[in-house]
Protein backbone atom coordinates (compact mmCIF):
# COMPACT_ATOMS: atom_id res chain seq x y z
CA UNK A 1 0.00 0.00 0.00
CA UNK A 2 1.18 3.38 -1.09
CA UNK A 3 0.23 7.13 0.53
CA UNK A 4 -2.32 7.52 -1.78
CA UNK A 5 -4.27 4.18 -1.68
CA UNK A 6 -4.24 4.85 2.60
CA UNK A 7 -5.65 7.98 1.59
CA UNK A 8 -8.46 6.22 -0.85
CA UNK A 9 -9.40 3.63 2.06
CA UNK A 10 -9.77 6.73 4.91
CA UNK A 11 -12.73 8.18 1.94
CA UNK A 12 -14.01 5.02 2.05
CA UNK A 13 -14.22 4.10 5.84
CA UNK A 14 -15.97 7.69 6.45
CA UNK A 15 -19.21 9.66 5.59
CA UNK A 16 -18.17 12.29 3.37
CA UNK A 17 -19.98 14.76 5.64
CA UNK A 18 -18.02 13.97 8.69
CA UNK A 19 -14.67 14.51 6.98
CA UNK A 20 -16.00 18.02 5.54
CA UNK A 21 -17.52 19.24 9.43
CA UNK A 22 -14.04 18.14 10.28
CA UNK A 23 -12.04 18.89 7.41
CA UNK A 24 -8.94 20.21 9.25
CA UNK A 25 -9.28 17.79 12.23
CA UNK A 26 -7.46 14.96 10.58
CA UNK A 27 -4.61 14.81 7.96
CA UNK A 28 -0.84 14.04 7.51
CA UNK A 29 1.90 15.10 10.17
CA UNK A 30 4.58 14.04 7.52
CA UNK A 31 5.05 12.11 4.72
CA UNK A 32 8.51 10.38 4.73
CA UNK A 33 7.45 6.50 3.59
CA UNK A 34 5.19 6.23 0.74
CA UNK A 35 5.91 2.35 0.97
CA UNK A 36 3.22 1.26 3.55
CA UNK A 37 3.65 -2.36 4.82
CA UNK A 38 3.23 -1.98 8.91
CA UNK A 39 1.05 0.82 10.75
CA UNK A 40 1.81 1.51 14.03
CA UNK A 41 -1.40 2.94 15.87
CA UNK A 42 -1.86 4.75 19.57
CA UNK A 43 -4.13 7.70 20.46
CA UNK A 44 -1.37 10.44 20.76
CA UNK A 45 1.84 11.48 18.90
CA UNK A 46 4.65 11.50 21.27
CA UNK A 47 8.33 11.26 21.24
CA UNK A 48 7.70 7.62 23.12
CA UNK A 49 5.59 6.53 20.21
CA UNK A 50 7.58 7.33 17.59
CA UNK A 51 10.57 5.54 19.09
CA UNK A 52 8.50 3.12 19.61
CA UNK A 53 7.16 2.72 16.16
CA UNK A 54 10.86 2.90 14.93
CA UNK A 55 11.91 -0.20 16.88
CA UNK A 56 8.56 -2.09 15.06
CA UNK A 57 9.65 -0.70 11.57
CA UNK A 58 6.76 0.44 11.30
CA UNK A 59 6.13 2.75 7.88
CA UNK A 60 3.29 4.76 8.47
CA UNK A 61 2.20 6.19 11.86
CA UNK A 62 -2.08 5.89 12.77
CA UNK A 63 -3.48 8.48 15.44
CA UNK A 64 -6.06 9.52 16.82
CA UNK A 65 -4.75 13.38 17.87
CA UNK A 66 -2.21 15.06 16.06
CA UNK A 67 0.73 17.18 18.34
CA UNK A 68 -1.65 20.31 20.02
CA UNK A 69 -0.11 23.15 19.59
CA UNK A 70 -0.31 24.39 22.72
CA UNK A 71 2.08 21.77 23.63
CA UNK A 72 4.60 24.50 22.41
CA UNK A 73 7.46 22.84 20.50
CA UNK A 74 6.18 19.23 20.33
CA UNK A 75 5.06 19.21 16.98
CA UNK A 76 8.37 20.34 15.35
CA UNK A 77 10.06 18.17 17.11
CA UNK A 78 7.55 15.07 16.11
CA UNK A 79 8.11 16.55 12.56
CA UNK A 80 11.96 15.56 12.86
CA UNK A 81 11.97 12.53 14.63
CA UNK A 82 9.68 11.17 11.82
CA UNK A 83 11.59 12.41 8.88
CA UNK A 84 14.59 10.74 10.86
CA UNK A 85 13.12 7.95 10.96
CA UNK A 86 11.00 7.51 7.16
CA UNK A 87 8.20 7.30 8.92
CA UNK A 88 4.96 8.99 7.76
CA UNK A 89 2.25 10.22 10.47
CA UNK A 90 -1.62 10.61 9.66
CA UNK A 91 -4.05 11.36 12.39
CA UNK A 92 -7.83 11.87 12.61
CA UNK A 93 -9.61 13.66 15.65
CA UNK A 94 -12.73 14.67 14.84
CA UNK A 95 -14.22 12.32 12.54
CA UNK A 96 -13.09 9.27 14.57
CA UNK A 97 -14.97 10.48 17.53
CA UNK A 98 -18.35 10.18 15.56
CA UNK A 99 -18.34 7.43 13.35
CA UNK A 100 -20.29 4.35 14.06
CA UNK A 101 -17.06 2.35 14.73
CA UNK A 102 -15.01 5.11 16.46
CA UNK A 103 -13.74 6.17 19.99
CA UNK A 104 -16.95 6.00 21.68
CA UNK A 105 -19.08 2.95 20.13
CA UNK A 106 -15.74 1.23 20.42
CA UNK A 107 -15.21 1.99 24.24
CA UNK A 108 -19.09 0.75 24.81
CA UNK A 109 -18.17 -2.60 22.87
CA UNK A 110 -15.27 -3.19 24.81
CA UNK A 111 -17.32 -2.67 27.91
CA UNK A 112 -20.16 -5.45 26.60
CA UNK A 113 -22.40 -2.37 26.59
CA UNK A 114 -25.14 -4.74 24.73
CA UNK A 115 -27.65 -2.00 23.15
CA UNK A 116 -26.87 0.96 21.67
CA UNK A 117 -29.71 3.48 22.35
CA UNK A 118 -27.73 6.46 20.85
CA UNK A 119 -24.39 7.00 19.28
CA UNK A 120 -22.22 10.44 20.04
CA UNK A 121 -22.92 12.91 17.75
CA UNK A 122 -21.59 16.44 17.29
CA UNK A 123 -24.08 19.26 16.31
CA UNK A 124 -23.64 23.16 16.21
CA UNK A 125 -24.83 23.22 20.06
CA UNK A 126 -21.68 20.43 20.95
CA UNK A 127 -21.00 16.74 21.36
CA UNK A 128 -23.00 14.18 23.00
CA UNK A 129 -22.24 11.16 24.66
CA UNK A 130 -23.36 8.00 23.38
CA UNK A 131 -26.15 6.36 25.61
CA UNK A 132 -26.61 2.71 25.69
CA UNK A 133 -27.93 -0.25 27.86
CA UNK A 134 -26.81 -3.52 29.42
CA UNK A 135 -29.50 -6.19 28.75
CA UNK A 136 -28.32 -7.78 32.27
CA UNK A 137 -28.19 -5.11 34.76
CA UNK A 138 -24.40 -4.91 36.63
CA UNK A 139 -22.85 -4.55 39.61
CA UNK A 140 -21.15 -0.83 39.95
CA UNK A 141 -18.29 -3.09 41.24
CA UNK A 142 -18.25 -5.47 38.43
CA UNK A 143 -18.20 -2.65 35.81
CA UNK A 144 -15.22 -0.93 37.76
CA UNK A 145 -13.27 -4.21 37.39
CA UNK A 146 -14.20 -4.57 33.48
CA UNK A 147 -13.18 -1.08 33.19
CA UNK A 148 -9.57 -1.40 34.57
CA UNK A 149 -8.84 -4.21 32.98
CA UNK A 150 -10.02 -3.34 29.25
CA UNK A 151 -8.33 -0.09 30.15
CA UNK A 152 -4.99 -1.94 31.42
CA UNK A 153 -4.98 0.75 34.14
CA UNK A 154 -6.58 1.92 37.43
CA UNK A 155 -9.60 4.28 37.06
CA UNK A 156 -11.26 6.78 39.65
CA UNK A 157 -14.98 5.75 40.58
CA UNK A 158 -17.69 7.64 42.31
CA UNK A 159 -20.89 5.28 43.30
CA UNK A 160 -23.18 7.63 44.04
CA UNK A 161 -26.23 6.13 43.80
CA UNK A 162 -27.35 2.90 44.98
CA UNK A 163 -28.93 1.00 41.85
CA UNK A 164 -26.98 -1.83 39.58
CA UNK A 165 -25.78 -0.62 36.41
CA UNK A 166 -28.44 -0.36 33.67
CA UNK A 167 -28.29 3.06 30.93
CA UNK A 168 -24.77 4.38 30.58
CA UNK A 169 -23.69 7.64 28.97
CA UNK A 170 -20.01 7.48 27.46
CA UNK A 171 -17.72 10.16 25.80
CA UNK A 172 -14.42 9.54 25.55
CA UNK A 173 -11.50 11.78 26.28
CA UNK A 174 -12.30 15.29 27.22
CA UNK A 175 -16.23 14.36 27.79
CA UNK A 176 -15.97 16.37 31.29
CA UNK A 177 -18.45 19.20 30.59
CA UNK A 178 -21.26 19.30 33.48
CA UNK A 179 -23.62 19.86 30.24
CA UNK A 180 -22.44 16.34 28.79
CA UNK A 181 -23.43 14.84 32.24
CA UNK A 182 -26.67 16.32 32.15
CA UNK A 183 -27.35 15.31 28.60
CA UNK A 184 -26.51 11.15 30.00
CA UNK A 185 -29.22 12.46 32.79
CA UNK A 186 -31.79 13.44 30.36
CA UNK A 187 -31.76 10.50 28.91
CA UNK A 188 -32.25 8.51 32.03
CA UNK A 189 -29.02 7.13 33.00
CA UNK A 190 -27.22 6.00 36.25
CA UNK A 191 -23.85 6.10 35.08
CA UNK A 192 -21.66 8.48 32.94
CA UNK A 193 -18.21 7.27 31.69
CA UNK A 194 -15.41 9.32 30.48
CA UNK A 195 -11.39 9.99 30.15
CA UNK A 196 -11.04 12.99 32.14
CA UNK A 197 -12.89 14.84 35.02
CA UNK A 198 -12.66 18.50 36.95
CA UNK A 199 -14.26 19.63 39.81
CA UNK A 200 -17.00 20.39 38.46
CA UNK A 201 -17.64 17.00 36.76
CA UNK A 202 -17.39 15.44 40.33
CA UNK A 203 -19.38 17.69 41.96
CA UNK A 204 -22.55 17.84 39.27
CA UNK A 205 -21.82 13.72 39.20
CA UNK A 206 -22.46 13.46 42.97
CA UNK A 207 -25.27 16.05 43.31
CA UNK A 208 -27.34 14.75 40.95
CA UNK A 209 -27.02 11.42 41.84
CA UNK A 210 -25.01 9.76 38.31
CA UNK A 211 -21.91 6.90 39.19
CA UNK A 212 -19.25 8.82 36.76
CA UNK A 213 -16.11 6.46 36.08
CA UNK A 214 -13.07 7.71 34.74
CA UNK A 215 -10.60 6.58 32.67
CA UNK A 216 -7.35 8.53 31.33
CA UNK A 217 -8.28 10.67 28.10
CA UNK A 218 -5.20 8.17 26.23
CA UNK A 219 -6.35 4.59 26.86
CA UNK A 220 -10.30 5.43 26.80
CA UNK A 221 -10.18 6.63 23.16
CA UNK A 222 -7.69 4.12 22.21
CA UNK A 223 -10.11 1.47 20.80
CA UNK A 224 -11.82 3.86 18.18
CA UNK A 225 -7.69 3.97 16.41
CA UNK A 226 -7.72 0.44 16.97
CA UNK A 227 -10.70 -0.41 15.06
CA UNK A 228 -9.91 2.11 12.30
CA UNK A 229 -6.56 -0.09 11.87
CA UNK A 230 -8.37 -3.21 11.40
CA UNK A 231 -10.72 -1.54 9.14
CA UNK A 232 -7.78 -0.19 6.85
CA UNK A 233 -6.21 -3.81 7.13
CA UNK A 234 -9.52 -5.29 6.03
CA UNK A 235 -9.41 -3.02 3.00
CA UNK A 236 -5.38 -3.87 2.57
CA UNK A 237 -4.80 -7.15 3.40
CA UNK A 238 -1.02 -6.60 2.59
CA UNK A 239 -0.37 -4.75 5.23
CA UNK A 240 0.37 -5.73 9.21
CA UNK A 241 -0.72 -3.42 12.05
CA UNK A 242 0.45 -3.00 15.76
CA UNK A 243 -0.54 -1.62 18.73
CA UNK A 244 2.16 0.96 20.33
CA UNK A 245 1.10 1.24 23.44
CA UNK A 246 1.77 4.13 25.58
CA UNK A 247 2.84 4.89 29.00
CA UNK A 248 -0.06 5.79 31.80
CA UNK A 249 2.10 9.14 32.12
CA UNK A 250 -1.71 10.74 33.07
CA UNK A 251 -1.70 8.52 36.00
CA UNK A 252 1.71 9.45 36.91
CA UNK A 253 3.13 5.98 35.95
CA UNK A 254 5.76 4.73 33.47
Amino acid sequence: MNLEQFELSIKKLFLHDLLEVFNDDFGFTNRSNNSIKIIGYSTNLSIEIIEKAAENNVDLLLTHHDAWDFVYGLREECVKKLTEYNISHFWIHGPLDYIDFGTCTSLMNKLCIDKLLKPSIYTDGGETPGIGEFKVPMGFDVLVGKMCNELREPIRAWRNNDKEIKRVGVLTGAGHATNHLKTALDEGCDTYITGEATLYTIQYAQFAGINLLVGSHTYTEIFGVESLAMKIQDLNDDIKIVRLDESHFELGQN
